[in-house]
């Protein structure tokens, strides 16, 4: 039996003795179960990305060629797209629990794997090693990115998914934030240092601003319930972002502006994140949360794959002077084709969003009870059942003080019969 259940089993309710209808209740240890989750998250994150920093010490380290060290990082995106599709059925019908416990055993076995060969660098193939653990964390990632939204429908209330929804989902960049930081620790070259601490600070500010633009935009959409409206204004601004990265990035001297605008793709982009998987499950309802972020998860990695073999391939060697320097002795790229051809897709994509985009949160719809169908709901608000017969004395059957009663006319009193009832069922439909 999954986690789906009716609105008195499911952990956020509670029904008491008399009451027609199960009124919500929040538990306290809801608060550790986002953390739990929080905290996988950011593991997972962090054994994703722990090599790329430091690329090529990793490679002459364990005699690893470039490509080698690239693919353990690129299985992420590979094993998703299969073992995320199973992610989905394990969220909505082992439980939120069980894929919980599933992934954090798999992220430990991952982890174990990674470390033998740094235990003893004679292991004849350390990549082996390396491949293998990290497609168990890779795995283990399907089962961790589609939880929040689990995780905040069944435990958290109306007024707080968004929220809940932010912290878990933004717990990954945190994850991603810190392997950034810590892995070029391990840099010992004085030269290599000064290009990775720009690179990574611009990674960090692009997550550390989209964490901040996550939090301030969880709690405005749990109070104003506007999440179409959100990742719409969220994307068009990410869009105009990334037109501008792509052109200053290809010009001499930009540090600073490419740093800030780093910031602003992390503040706009990233923070859209939680609320777009909360407004996934608001459009697919009643499908069950695991598969609605499930599915963003997975279509999203596919098409992260397409788009990165697609830009490879539209990269040339740079024919002109170039700033930037490659420490495997091979000549830089040019990608202004690439991120031009980025951009504009991005564009593309945002404006068939705004335009074409537009739903009805059946979730909230469902829970509320339903939208009003009409304004007579409004004035209203008394439901008369059909079953009710108007007493006689409301349709002129009785005479004024002092007169003599009259028979009624049959016709008025069938069109006055037809009027009472059209109302009253229209009261019923509200």
């Amino acid at each position: 039996m999954g986690d789906r259940l009716e609105a008195w089993d499911r952990p956020g309710t509670s029904a008491t003795a008399g009451d027609e209808v199960p009124g919500p209740r929040a538990y306290a240890r809801r608060w550790v179960f986002l953390l739990v989750v929080s905290l996988l998250s950011c593991s997972n994150a962090m054994l994703w990305l722990s090599f790329a920093p430091v690329a090529d010490t990793v490679a002459q380290h364990f005699f690893l060629s470039m490509e080698q060290v690239n693919w353990l990082s690129l299985v992420y995106l590979v094993v998703s797209i299969p073992f995320g599709m199973a992610a989905i059925w394990v969220l909505d019908s082992v439980g939120l629990r069980g894929a919980t416990v599933l992934g954090a055993w798999l992220n430990f076995a991952g982890s174990l794997l990674r470390a033998v060969p740094c235990l003893d660098v004679r292991i004849p193939n350390p990549f082996a090693f390396f491949m293998s653990g990290q497609s168990l964390c890779a795995v283990a990632q399907t089962l961790v990115i589609s939880s929040p939204a689990k995780l905040a429908a069944l435990w958290f209330p109306e007024h707080q998914r968004a929220t809940a929804n932010m912290i878990s989902t933004m717990s990954n960049p945190l994850g991603i934030l810190m392997a950034n930081v810590l892995s070029p620790a391990l840099v010992k070259k004085a030269e290599d240092i000064p290009m990775m601490e720009f690179s990574g600070l611009c990674g960090a500010l692009f997550i550390v601003f989209g964490i901040l633009g996550a939090l301030l935009l969880g709690l405005y959409v749990d109070r104003t319930k506007h999440f179409t409206e959100a990742t719409k204004i969220g994307l068009c601004l990410t869009s105009m972002t990334f037109v501008a990265f792509a052109l200053v990035s290809q010009l001499r001297g930009q540090t600073f502006a490419l740093a800030a605008i780093c910031s602003l793709l992390g503040l706009f982009g990233f923070s859209v994140a939680p609320v777009v998987m909360e407004l996934a499950v608001e459009c697919s309802f009643p499908v069950g949360e695991g598969a609605s972020a499930g599915l963003i998860f997975v279509l999203g990695q596919a098409e992260g794959v397409l788009i990165m073999l697609l830009l490879t391939a539209l990269t040339v060697r740079r024919t002109g002077p170039s700033f930037s320097t490659c420490q495997q002795g091979e000549e830089p790229l040019d990608w202004t084709e690439s991120l031009l051809l980025l951009a504009g897709l991005c564009t593309l994509l945002t404006c068939v969003l705004v335009l074409f985009f537009n739903t009805p949160y059946r979730r909230l719809e469902a829970e509320s009870g339903g939208p009003p169908s009409s304004k007579m709901c409004a004035r209203e608000p008394k439901i008369i059942s059909p079953t009710q017969v108007p007493p006689l004395e409301t349709r002129g059957l009785t005479s004024p003080a002092g007169a003599s009663p009259e028979t009624p006319d049959p016709a008025s009193l069938l069109k006055g019969h037809s009027e009472w009832a059209e109302t009253s069922s229209k009261a019923e439909a509200c």
